[in-house]
Parts: C-alpha cells; structure tokens; sequence
C-alpha cells in the first residue's frame, strides 16, 4: 500500500567514543528521544521508526513514541555499515511488509536541537519542487577561500591562494551539511542517474549555526551541553 511520509532514525548500538550515546542522558531525556520527539511533533510522518541492532535502544525509543519492526542485523552494525545501506535496509523490510513511502526522512539520533519547523519546511519545499532531496545545511563560519592545509614539510598551504588579500565580506557564503535530517523524495530518486546529495538535485534547508552541534567525542557533547541549556534560557527551544 503507498503511503507518504516516514522517518527513520539509525542508531546502532556500538558508539566507542562516547559509550551508549544514543540513550546516554542529555538534558534529562535519552539523546534519542529529541529526534523522536521533533519528528513526532512535526505531524508530517505516518510512522517514525528505528533501525538499531541494540535491545536497549529499542526499549527506550518505544518508551517515546517510536516503532520498532525488526532488530537490525548485525552485519550492518558495524564501524563499517553506511548510513545508506542502513537505509535501504529498513525500506526494503517495510516494501516486504506490503508498506512503500513516497517521502523518506533520515533523522539523526543524536540532534538534540533539531527543530520541527525545519522539518516541515524541508517536506513543505521538496514536494513543492522537483528536487529529489532536502536536507539541513548551515553556514560555514569561515570563508573557506582563505582556509589552507598543513602541507609534507610541515608549512601552510592555501587552497586557493588566489584570494589571499580578499576581504572576507567579498567572497561567496559556503554552506555545509548539518547533520540533522535528510528528505528523499524516493520516486524521483529511483529514475535520476545523478546521487550526489550536495548537487543540483538537493535543497538546502538552512538552519543558524547556534543550532547545529556534532556530537562525535566527549568534548563534543559538553559543548552541546552548554549550548542547549544557554538555548533553554533564552527560550529559544524548550
């Protein structure tokens, strides 16, 4: 039976930098629970489920709305394993089940400040147009003209030289991946040739950089900390 829209949230159970992180207590609630909770808030998905190959995981997404149809296997639980392939995984088990989406949304589980409004906006934008993605991007803060690499002898090195004495207000915003939600409009993505997501066939959904925190190490995670509480005072989330 074809159905709309669906979000699932990989979260497997191996994190090593930051053990457990999925359901490790940030803020009082599991990590996971603020990609269930935005999604669910959103009211665009039919269903919100989890991939993870973690009993544990399991319980506590179940606990805050998620579904869980099956335990990922473990051979796509490793270091190893894609996003994508993960993925596609879980739509394949769904299309077994009699279930097709038209509209795929990959939701991290570590994005605590992900936004409902950016959400909406990405599905609102994508069904709208004849795009094949729409994901969450940001600025860069940097212009990435001036950027350079630490070449063999230990020197600098810019990319790209030729902007050396260019104003910083001269030179074209860059834009980055935000790590937090990715829109696929599964129709259009099964006839294009092209899928590369940072191309002509994606919109960027572009959120402030105060509310786009990777969450990879420890170091990673006090930050966020810091950042979500200073959001909460000014009652920018809640």
């Amino acid at each position: 039976m074809k159905k709309n829209a669906i979000a699932i949230i990989p979260a497997r159970g191996g994190s090593k930098r930051i053990p457990k992180k999925n359901i490790k207590e940030f803020h009082g609630l599991p990590l996971i629970a603020y990609s269930i909770k935005a999604a669910l808030d959103s009211g665009v998905f039919e269903k919100v489920i989890i991939s993870t190959d973690d009993e544990a995981i399991a319980n506590i997404a179940q606990q805050y709305g998620a579904e869980i149809p099956f335990l990922r296997p473990k051979e796509l639980s490793d270091d190893f394993s894609g996003t994508g392939v993960v993925i596609e995984h879980a739509i394949k088990y769904l299309e077994n089940q009699g279930e097709s989406y038209e509209y795929v949304c990959t939701i991290y589980a570590t994005a605590p400040f992900l936004q409902t409004k950016y959400l909406q906006d990405g599905y609102e934008m994508l069904k709208k147009s004849d795009a094949i993605n729409a994901f969450s991007s940001t600025s860069m803060p940097f212009p990435i003209q001036r950027t350079f690499k630490v070449n063999e002898n230990g020197r600098c090195e810019m990319f790209t030289p030729e902007y050396y004495t260019a104003r910083s207000q001269d030179l074209e915003d860059a834009y980055q991946d935000a790590g937090q939600f990715y829109w696929t409009n599964r129709l259009r993505q099964k006839k294009s040739i092209n899928k590369i997501m940072f191309s002509d066939i994606s919109i960027p959904i572009i959120l402030p950089r105060h509310l786009v925190q990777d969450i990879d190490t420890l170091e990673d995670w006090v930050r966020a900390e810091f950042m979500y509480e200073a959001l909460q005072k000014s009652g920018e989330i809640q």
